[in-house]
């Protein structure tokens, strides 16, 4: 069963060794639109036995198969077939995304457009990169230094950014020589479906890409299993030190792209009218489900309550309503306890700081998973509100008495993924970010570019995905020193 204007072909099936087989337990996974708590399509639900299938397969293809040792151009070509085949499906993936998490539909086909360019920067990535360097030594007359692929990667995605950050973790596997299974959230699966079609369609060999959708311990199992060479893993950060503990006890590789709690710090110079626009708008982007969401404001004491109010007026205006509304400024949030977490920490909220608007469902609309924008003020930084992730729109303002103050503010935190300066000084932006503990950093607003390294220091993850650089973490260096130089490299 799909969602209107998706055309996956094997929903009730998982993809194992090149073949679309029926799922071990015998049970589905039932997709609830978050706009009408209504079951919109259904998949396979992989268990433990799938799970093993799935990484014997992956196991077979990497220590068997072609894939491993094809010459770097070769993937590089194979994978590009698999971008054709996805243009292809832009509208389904945008549709998808709608039906299974809510995002607007005036924002799904550039996010997937985007997605789909990303993939031929990786792509391209590949092609500059040398699988092979040569590097001068004294121990011997030919030193080279090889790149040589993981293994078998568990590449395990969210449902926020369901395609995105699942095809990225394909492209770097896929065109390093890994071969890797896809376990996608239980939310929102169709997005890997497509993949696993383009793979197909592509002449992928069989083995080097798969896919088992399940629940929590059918993944952790998938975790466990000791074929598993890798784990790239984008979620929370609870999950994310149970998968570090697990890679850690076998030596496994694992790259983590975690929570955040990150910060916006304003500085006198900058408008306050414009600091409202800009925040009040970024705060409901997604419905907040962002994991560099600017989540914490912090603003000199001084002009905290003239910041307060400007932000509350302009989430006053926010449009809230269905994701199909082109008007729609502000959907659903994911799912029901998603919306029930945020209810929570809006409750501990109130108990902390000053609610100024927002904090309820909204009145107009009796069914989906909706929330108000929501703005705390004078919120103490070391409250829940503020150390931890709410994943919704809920914004948080915190009074400081100078910069060196929101600076230290913004480093107080567990987490570490991203931030940001409002200002018209660029000096003062470039001091500010290298001293503020974070992944990424950007001057007046949310600022992010895939093509360029991302992740988090501290709670917020271990490694990088993006650039050139996402390369890297699929990849094992090999030191050859030989007595001569080979004619073929």
């Amino acid at each position: 069963m799909n969602p209107e204007g998706v055309n996956v072909a094997n929903p009730d099936k998982l993809f194992i060794g090149g073949r679309w087989v029926p799922a071990n337990s015998g049970r589905t996974i039932e997709l609830v639109s978050p706009n009408t708590e209504q079951v919109v399509g259904r998949v396979a639900e992989a268990d433990e036995a799938d799970m093993d299938a799935a990484v014997a397969a992956a196991r077979e293809a990497f220590d068997n198969g072609p894939w491993p040792t094809t010459p770097p151009a070769q993937r590089i070509a194979a994978f590009r077939a698999m971008i054709a085949h996805l243009e292809t499906r832009l509208p389904e993936l945008a549709k998808a995304w709608t039906a299974q998490m809510g995002g607007l539909a005036s924002f799904a086909g550039p996010m997937h457009g985007g997605g789909i360019f990303a993939l031929g920067q990786i792509a391209g990535f590949a092609e500059q990169f040398e699988f092979v360097q040569t590097r001068p030594s004294q121990a011997a007359a030919a030193a080279l230094i090889a790149y040589e692929p993981v293994g078998v990667v568990a590449a395990i995605a969210p449902w926020n950014g369901p395609f995105g950050i699942m095809a990225n973790k394909v492209a770097y596997a896929l065109l390093t020589g890994c071969t890797v299974i896809m376990k996608p959230s239980p939310e929102t699966p169709l997005e890997a479906y497509i993949i696993a079609e383009a793979a197909e369609a592509a002449g992928i060999p069989a083995g080097v890409v798969n896919l088992v959708t399940g629940h929590r311990e059918a993944s952790d199992h998938l975790v466990c299993n000791h074929g598993v060479d890798k784990v790239s893993f984008t979620g929370s950060s609870v999950a994310g030190r149970r998968i570090a503990s697990v890679c850690g006890g076998r030596m496994a590789r694992c790259t983590l792209e975690l929570g955040g709690k990150s910060a916006a710090i304003i500085r006198d110079d900058f408008p306050i009218e414009a600091a409202a626009k800009m925040l009040a708008g970024t705060i409901t982007l997604m419905s907040g489900q962002v994991c560099a969401m600017l989540s914490r404001v912090i603003v000199p004491r001084h002009r905290h309550d003239e910041l307060a109010q400007a932000i509350a007026a302009e989430m006053r205006q926010t449009r809230i309503g269905y994701s199909d509304d082109p008007e729609t400024q502000l959907g659903p949030v994911a799912m029901k306890r998603q919306l029930e977490r945020i209810e929570m920490y809006i409750a501990e909220g109130k108990q902390t700081a000053d609610l100024i608007t927002g904090g309820n469902r909204p009145a107009h609309l009796n069914r989906g998973y909706f929330i108000e924008p929501t703005l705390f003020a004078n919120v103490r930084n070391d409250s829940r509100i503020a150390q931890e992730e709410i994943f919704g729109p809920v914004l948080s303002l915190i009074p400081v008495e100078d910069e060196e103050d929101a600076i230290r503010t913004a480093n107080a935190s567990e987490f570490g993924l991203n931030g940001s300066v409002l200002t018209t000084d660029a000096d003062a932006a470039y001091r500010i970010a290298r001293r503020v503990r974070t992944g990424g950093f950007g001057q007046n607003g949310l600022r992010m570019d895939f093509g360029l390294p991302f992740g988090g220091f501290k709670q917020s993850g271990i490694g990088r995905e993006g650039g050139p650089e996402g390369l890297f973490p699929y990849m094992e260096l090999k030191t050859i020193l030989i007595d001569a130089m080979p004619t073929q490299l």
